[in-house]
């Protein structure tokens, strides 16, 4: 495809009756598939944009799962790749400066650390109008060259840097150094399963009887996750409720760790690792309570899911679940690393039905902040105005 004249601006002349020319968008990360929650939003925003006003590309460096490559091809969004198969891999990032001349595009939006970096320099370089860096959260500790690069190459270069979070983006400003009126946040967007598969009776295929007290998650089982603190509460929730039994989804590079802890406190006939399913929103709805352990969170998919699954949730007081849940209202929110409290809430909940019901309800009609066409209508909002003062500049 070649690439196509730069956009007319207001105040330029226009043909009589001509239509304006699509904006051309670039989206990039590293690796697309639809295990986890910022790689889902970027394919669910770049096949949601209006195709009457934009043209969508991606440009995943690392490639993308199969079934990812047939969506977008389906969907006539065209794919690049530019064969990373590492971190040191740098040469590969000559590829995208290259890609980003030919095709003249109007708007980069990256997402994620080495994609904003990367991108933000690139984009600069090529003169992309705009380019938008776009973070999905970090721990915003223990790694100082990542906070001054944030702060001082991709909080410089970029036009605008998103965060997903009010608690993130305070601290993009305090921590990393991002220039304040860079700063803005917009929230991930609740991503419906593509394909559901047939719901399946959850306690019985754990041979459970059908009034067996259920929580869980579903979750990369990576640190961040802290699901430690939840088995840890597992033990506690069981004082109280002998016939209470937890439910891990996922898969991730703590698994085998989480595993040896449930051993160590004897919870294996109790607890219940089910590895990656694509059942996810059967696996909530059997869940008479949601529960996250987090250390941090930017907009977690698993808390909207349990929103439109009218599944309660308790969740650690991090991050986007600041935003997303009114304590005591739309869910419980408790201390971080504090499983005694995370049991109690849990315990509570477990033993009142009402109370489910009424969290569990009440969470359920905050869900269209988070529609993919309400998030969708924002980012289109914001292209726009921000090529127009692009072009004014």
């Amino acid at each position: 495809m070649t690439g196509s004249v730069r956009p007319r601006f207001e105040g330029e002349q226009r043909r009589p009756g001509a239509r304006p020319r699509r904006l051309r968008v670039l989206y990039m990360i590293g690796f697309l598939s639809h295990a986890g929650g910022a790689e889902r939003f970027v394919l669910g925003l770049s096949t949601n944009l209006p195709r009457e006003r934009f043209e969508p590309w991606i440009c995943a460096p690392r490639g993308a799962e199969p079934a990812v490559v047939s969506e977008l091809a389906e969907a006539g969004i065209p794919l690049v790749t530019l064969g990373r198969r590492g971190r040191w891999d740098v040469h590969r990032w000559a590829g995208l400066p290259r890609l980003l001349r030919r095709q003249q595009f109007d708007i980069l939006h990256t997402h994620m650390f080495g994609s904003n970096l990367w991108g933000s320099v690139a984009g600069r370089a090529c003169r992309v109008p705009v380019v938008i860096a776009q973070e999905h959260t970090w721990s915003y500790e223990g790694n100082p060259l990542r906070a001054w690069l944030d702060g001082h190459v991709v909080g410089l270069l970029a036009t605008r840097f998103v965060a997903v979070s009010s608690a993130d983006a305070e601290r993009m400003v305090a921590v990393e150094g991002v220039p304040p009126p860079k700063v803005m946040v917009i929230p991930t967007a609740y991503v419906p399963r593509e394909h559901p598969t047939q719901a399946v009776d959850l306690r019985a295929e754990l041979g459970l009887s059908p009034d067996t007290p259920l929580f869980g998650t579903a979750a990369v089982m990576r640190r961040q996750k802290a699901l430690d603190v939840l088995i840890e509460a597992h033990r506690l929730v069981q004082k109280a409720i002998p016939t209470a039994h937890l439910v891990l989804a996922g898969d991730g590079p703590c698994r085998d760790d989480l595993e040896r802890l449930v051993a160590q406190l004897g919870l294996g006939l109790s607890t219940h690792f089910l590895g990656r399913r694509d059942d996810v929103d059967s696996i909530i709805r059997a869940l008479d309570v949601g529960a996250m352990s987090s250390d941090f969170e930017g907009t977690p998919l698993f808390a909207l899911e349990c929103m439109t699954n009218r599944t309660p949730l308790v969740a650690t007081a991090v991050g986007g679940l600041l935003d997303i849940v009114e304590p005591d209202r739309t869910g419980i929110l408790v201390a971080p690393r504090q499983p005694a409290r995370l049991a109690e809430a849990i315990t509570a909940l477990l033993l009142d039905p009402e109370l489910q019901m009424r969290l569990a309800g009440a969470a359920a009609t905050k869900l269209q902040l988070y529609s993919m066409d309400a998030i969708v209508s924002r980012f289109g909002g914001l292209y726009e105005t921000l090529v127009r003062q692009a072009g004014a500049g």
